[in-house]
């Protein structure tokens, strides 16, 4: 098909409504809003619903009946937003109702700034809210892939009857490059156990709620066996240059395209560096870190935070070799920048 120039929280919105999705309940703020902004023009042009909720949790907790009843829900926000909705995400989580979260980040804490952050990390892949529990993690690096990780994050939900979280900074948001646009989804999940009325079945019940100590352990640990299955079947990665890699450079999302560009340049100045872009944050993709180990003496993350992704990396390695960082905040590094870390962190290990 041809391509169209869009701004990728455009696209995350058209891959939504590609996807079968027909129902937005959200809350404005940026540097989300476009998102919807465009769903309230576009739903209503393919009998969807658009409604914008009095708050975040109000709006939550819509995605909650909607995804209960069996229908493609999605919502989205910022930073704090998604903080404000944490209570609904675990009830959701905890009820197995398939939904799409898309969080447009901006930093933090508090209400930070809306320039480009992956502070939302921590809170994104380690269980915001109460409980024990995990969403299916995307982390988009282009327009395109919001697009295309829009169709993926509803076949997951429905897959893994999970929440999925689209986690991308706003620059990614905001900025504008050529799309191809991809097919309608037509055959979706049978959904057997939604509330849909039980005229000839019995009735279909979703509770979170469960007050005698075995039954809420059995239900922790279904809970449980179902994210082992998800960390077998789902983890995400993309791996460059890392065969013979020395040093392995790990980064997501938007600043993984500036890191490809150091790593690129480095190596025609003859130092052995790779990377690793995981497309998953949740499940994180250990093993493709651990495959990287025949041959690298260091790693390090590049990061739009104070370093949250290293704590998962230096898990995988498992203390077989050092991990370091290199992380700004509100700035993404320029290919540069990141190299003359990248040239640091080698000198220190004796590389260069």
């Amino acid at each position: 098909m041809a391509k169209v120039l869009m701004k990728g929280n455009e696209a995350l919105g058209e891959g939504a409504v590609i996807a079968g999705c027909r129902y937005f309940f959200g809350y404005p703020i940026t540097p989300q809003s476009e998102v919807a902004e465009y769903l309230a023009r576009r739903l209503p042009q393919v009998g969807g619903v658009f409604l914008q909720a009095e708050s975040e949790l109000a709006a939550i907790n819509m995605v909650y009946g909607g995804a209960a009843a069996g229908a493609r829900v999605m919502t989205g926000s910022s930073g704090p937003g998604i903080s404000l909705k944490q209570e609904g995400i675990s009830f959701i989580a905890e009820a197995e109702l398939p939904c799409v979260i898309a969080n447009i980040s901006r930093g933090g804490p508090g209400l930070g700034g809306i320039q480009p952050a992956q502070s939302d990390y921590f809170q994104a892949c380690k269980g915001g809210g109460h409980g024990d529990y995990h969403l299916i993690v995307l982390a988009p690096s282009s327009v395109q892939d919001m697009m295309d990780f829009a169709l993926l994050a509803f076949d997951l939900a429905d897959r893994h009857r999970s929440p999925v979280m689209i986690m991308s900074e706003g620059m990614l948001g905001q900025m504008m490059e050529p799309v191809e646009v991809r097919e309608p989804v037509v055959e979706q999940y049978a959904k057997h156990w939604a509330t849909t009325g039980c005229a000839g079945r019995s009735p279909n019940i979703v509770n979170t709620l469960h007050l005698p100590p075995d039954e809420l352990e059995m239900r922790n640990l279904h809970l449980q066996q179902k994210y082992a299955r998800i960390r077998a079947e789902e983890k995400r990665a993309e791996s460059f240059m890392t065969e013979d890699a020395e040093l392995v450079v790990v980064a997501f999302g938007l600043l993984s395209r500036v890191v490809k560009k150091a790593v690129t340049e480095l190596r025609s100045k003859g130092l052995k560096v790779g990377l690793v872009r995981p497309i998953t944050l949740w499940p994180f993709p250990d093993d493709t870190i651990k495959q990287c180990l025949d041959t690298a003496k260091m790693f390090m993350t590049v990061e739009i935070n104070m370093g949250q992704m290293i704590e998962d990396v230096r898990l995988a390695v498992n203390g077989r070799a050092p991990v370091d960082f290199y992380g700004r905040v509100g700035v993404i590094p320029s290919p540069r920048e990141v190299e003359a870390a990248i040239m640091n962190v080698a000198a220190k290990g004796g590389l260069v």
